[in-house]
Order: structure tokens, then C-alpha cells, then sequence
């Protein structure tokens, strides 16, 4: 099948402080780059519709949504809680990032894909059920995981979430539905600086040293994702895809390489592929990738390259 990437306009209006590395020249770092490697042409390109209030309550108060929506300014740009900040178009931005995920979903259902990659922002994975921080207004990947499981019903799904900051967000819309099985790898300590030891066997976090580099971090993917992966049986997959643990990212200090990315996500690629053979309700439909950090442009979009190439099954 063709891999799918899906994007959508508001996500560049989404405005930011002067300066600030979450962007819009991100989502064109990225489009840049998938063009320079001569990508743009085997990929299927969707945009996205906004999710509805009812896939975003399945993972959000209403009372959360209401304070974004009525703090939306008319112009400029204001500041929302830690780390948020609002404009005239973000609340739209933040829908259609949800809604191309839930759309990945749908198309994975529906037999068109079995790899997608949203080129979306704002990112999701530090927004909590009723709390948004860290960029992070609506938590993207929650939506597409709850609607998998709500609205197609799916039994089993996974979160993979490897960019440098814990995914306390989307363990926080989690921690007790033992039907997603949540990995996290980061550096440690770090923001946003959660609890990640009082947690239940479907949570699975882990923490990184600052010098760990690319070996120290394959090392602890192998011990603790693979082996729960393989047998967790996942139906769907979902990647909190962030690069900010990228050499050249000075967000962090682990310093991954493109070929990092391109592993991990190999080896979901491959637990997919796999899983063809087992039975039905034991196989796995599809990945839905959605970025998340990564805020040196020029590696993020080489990162992103990598990333899909193995989703797609295109040569590295």
C-alpha cells in the first residue's frame, strides 16, 4: 500500500512568539526536506478534517475545550498556561491536527493505507485530559487512539512515544485503560518531570540519561518495548513521533541520529508486517505517526525523511 501524509493549512497559522521553536516552518522543514530526497511523489497526500467534539471528548473535559475556545484572542497572540500560547487560528490548527490522526485511522479501516504520517501542529502528547502545557493543546494521538478504539473497535492499540520529553499527556488519558499499552522513552530528569514509577503494567516508561546516545537508547528499546510489543499484540500502532532528542536539537542532550529514527521505527514496521500471518484479531492494521517536538529544522526534516521511509517501506 502507498503511505499517506496527512497535513493541513491551518496547521501553519498556528502563531507563536518571535523566535520560538515550535513553528510554522517546521511542517515546511519537513516538506522540504521530503522533496529534496525525492519522497513527495510516492507518498498520498490528504488533508485533514477537524475532529469533531464528540472524538474529542473521549479524551478531554468539556470543560478543558470551552477554555480554549473561549480564550482564543481576536488578534495577536496570548498566553494560556505553561508553555501555550494562543492565537486567532490555533484552536483551529489544533482540530485538524487531531482530525488528520482520526483520519489516518479511518483510512487505515477502510483498506486505502497501512502507514501514515501527519505533518500536524500544534503537538499533543504533553496535553492532559483537562490541562493543556508544553506546547501541547489537544493530545492528537489520544484522539486517534480512543476513536480506534470507540468508533472501529479495535481491542488492543499502542502508543509509542520517543521524542526527548515524557509523554504525560497522553499517560494521563491512559493510565487506566489497560487496552492501550503506552511506551515512553525520554530523558530523565527533565520536564515536564511526571511521576513515571507509580504507574500500571500497561504503562511502560522509560527513562533515558542525558549521555545515552544512540546505542543506550536502542539498548533500552529492545529490553523493554519490543518483547511487551510482541506480546501486547497491538491492532493499531500509534507514534508520538518527536525529534528533539536529535544530535543537533538543542532541546536535549541525548543526541540520536536520522538512523535512530529510521530504526525504531523498523522495528514497528516490522512487528506489523509480521503480524499478517497470525489470526485476525491478533494483526496489526496500521501505524499512525504524529509529530510532536523536534526543533532544529534542518535535522527534523532529515529525521522525518528516515522516519517515513521505513514506514513506507522505501529504501533507507
Amino acid at each position: 500500500m502507498i503511505a499517506t501524509l496527512i497535513s493541513h493549512p491551518s496547521c501553519h497559522l498556528h502563531q507563536m512568539p518571535t523566535n520560538h521553536p515550535e513553528c510554522p516552518a517546521r511542517l515546511d522543514a519537513i516538506n522540504n526536506q521530503l522533496m529534496a530526497n525525492g519522497i513527495d511523489g510516492l507518498l498520498y497526500y490528504r488533508d485533514a478534517v477537524a475532529a469533531t467534539d464528540e472524538q474529542l471528548l473521549r479524551v478531554h473535559t468539556q470543560e478543558h475545550l470551552q477554555k480554549i475556545a473561549a480564550a482564543i484572542p481576536g488578534h495577536g497572540i496570548r498566553v494560556f498556561a505553561d508553555d501555550v500560547y494562543l492565537s486567532p487560528d490555533t484552536y483551529t490548527a489544533a482540530r485538524h491536527a487531531a482530525g488528520a490522526a482520526v483520519m489516518g485511522v479511518d483510512m487505515i479501516m477502510d483498506g486505502k493505507t497501512d502507514a501514515v504520517f501527519c505533518n500536524v501542529r500544534p503537538p499533543g502528547h504533553h496535553a492532559e485530559r483537562a490541562r493543556a502545557m508544553g506546547f501541547c493543546i489537544i493530545n492528537n494521538v489520544a484522539v486517534a487512539a480512543a476513536h480506534a478504539l470507540v468508533h472501529h473497535g479495535l481491542q488492543r492499540v499502542a502508543i509509542i512515544d520517543f521524542d526527548v520529553h515524557h509523554g504525560n499527556g497522553t499517560q494521563d488519558i491512559f493510565m487506566h485503560e489497560p487496552r492501550v499499552l503506552f511506551c515512553s522513552s525520554f530523558q530523565y530528569p527533565f520536564y515536564p518531570h511526571t511521576n513515571i514509577d507509580d504507574v500500571p503494567a500497561h504503562i511502560i516508561n522509560t527513562p533515558l540519561a542525558a549521555t545515552c546516545r544512540s546505542q543506550g537508547f536502542r539498548d533500552a528499546i529492545s529490553a523493554q518495548w519490543l518483547p511487551a510489543l510482541a506480546q501486547f499484540k497491538p491492532q493499531m500502532i500509534f507514534i508520538s513521533a518527536g525529534f528533539d532528542a536529535y544530535i543537533d536539537d538543542d532541546m536535549s542532550s541525548i543526541s540520536l541520529v536520522e538512523q535512530d529514527y529510521g530504526w525504531i521505527t523498523q522495528q514497528l514496521r516490522t512487528l506489523m508486517d509480521e503480524s499478517k500471518s497470525a489470526p485476525l484479531d491478533e494483526q496489526c492494521l496500521g501505524i499512525v505517526s504524529t509529530l510532536e517536538g523536534g526543533y532544529d529544522l534542518l535535522g527534523l526534516g532529515r529525521c522525518v525523511v528516515a522516519h517515513i521511509k521505513a514506514l513506507a517501506k522505501l529504501q533507507p
